[in-house]
C-alpha cells in the first residue's frame, strides 16, 4: 500500500441510486452520483473508468476499495459486492464493507443534533432503518439496523423522545407515513472512507440483506434453479 497516499474506489449501488468516487485520503478527486432508473450492471463499471479519466490516479494505484453492503436492493447490494471483490482482487487492493443504512445517514452533516433515521422502503409498511446521533462528531449507533415496521419504528422513536430525521428517497416516497423532519438525500460514496473500520475478506465477504422481500426471494429461487 502506498506509504504516503490512500487512494480509495467507493462504490454504492444499495438501491436505484449508483453513487461512485475516488479519494485520495481525505480528497475527492471524482464523483458520479445518478438516480436514474437504469440496471446498475449496466451502469457501474462505465461509471467506474469515467472517473478515472479525471483523477490524478490510475486504477492500479488504488489501495482500498469500499463499498455499501447492505441492506438494501437485492439485485443492486449483488452487483456492488461482485464488482468491489472482483477490483479489490485484480487490483491487489484492500476490500472494506460499510453498511448502506450507515453511509446513507453520514451524507448528514455533523452538526446536526436529530436522531438521524436513513430507512429504505420493504414494502407491507416496513423498511429497513437504523438509528444515530452524532456524539463528538462521530456516528454513533443508538438503535440496531434492522428490519421493522413503520409503526413499531415511530414507537421507538417516540419512546426516545427526540426528534428524528428521517433520511433518504424513500424517507420522502413515505413522508405522509412519517412524524417528523424528512431528508430526501441520495447516497454519496464519498463519505464511506469516515466509515470504514477493518478490510474484510475478498473470498467470503457477502452482502447484508437483513430480510429479502417476497419477489426478491423469488427471483433468488429462480436464479439457483437455472
Amino acid at each position: 500500500m502506498n506509504l504516503f497516499k490512500i487512494y480509495y474506489l467507493l462504490i454504492d449501488t444499495s438501491n436505484q441510486p449508483l453513487s461512485v468516487a475516488l479519494v485520495k485520503d481525505d480528497k475527492v478527486e471524482a464523483e458520479i452520483n445518478s438516480n436514474e432508473k437504469r440496471n446498475h450492471s449496466a451502469q457501474l463499471m462505465p461509471a467506474v473508468e469515467k472517473l478515472f479519466e479525471s483523477a490524478s490516479f490510475t486504477k492500479n494505484e488504488v489501495d482500498a476499495v469500499v463499498v455499501a453492503q447492505g441492506p438494501g436492493s437485492y439485485t443492486g447490494l449483488r452487483i456492488g459486492v461482485t464488482v468491489a471483490k472482483t477490483l479489490a482482487y485484480s487490483l491487489d487492493a484492500e476490500l472494506y464493507g460499510v453498511s448502506s443504512l450507515k453511509a446513507l445517514a453520514a451524507t448528514i452533516d455533523s452538526t446536526s443534533e436529530d436522531d438521524i433515521v436513513p430507512i429504505f422502503d420493504a414494502r407491507r409498511e416496513a423498511v429497513y432503518a437504523g438509528v444515530y446521533r452524532y456524539e463528538r462528531g462521530e456516528l454513533v449507533e443508538m438503535m440496531p439496523e434492522q428490519y421493522i415496521t413503520i409503526q413499531d419504528l415511530l414507537a421507538y422513536l417516540e419512546d426516545r423522545g427526540a426528534h428524528p430525521l428521517f433520511v433518504g428517497q424513500d424517507a420522502e416516497k413515505l413522508r405522509d407515513h412519517l412524524q417528523g423532519k424528512v431528508d430526501a438525500q441520495l447516497p454519496h460514496a464519498k463519505v464511506m472512507t469516515r466509515l470504514i473500520t477493518s478490510p474484510v475478506d475478498i473470498t467470503t465477504f457477502t452482502p447484508n440483506y437483513l430480510k429479502l422481500s417476497e419477489a426478491e426471494r423469488n427471483w433468488q429461487n429462480q436464479q439457483n434453479k437455472s
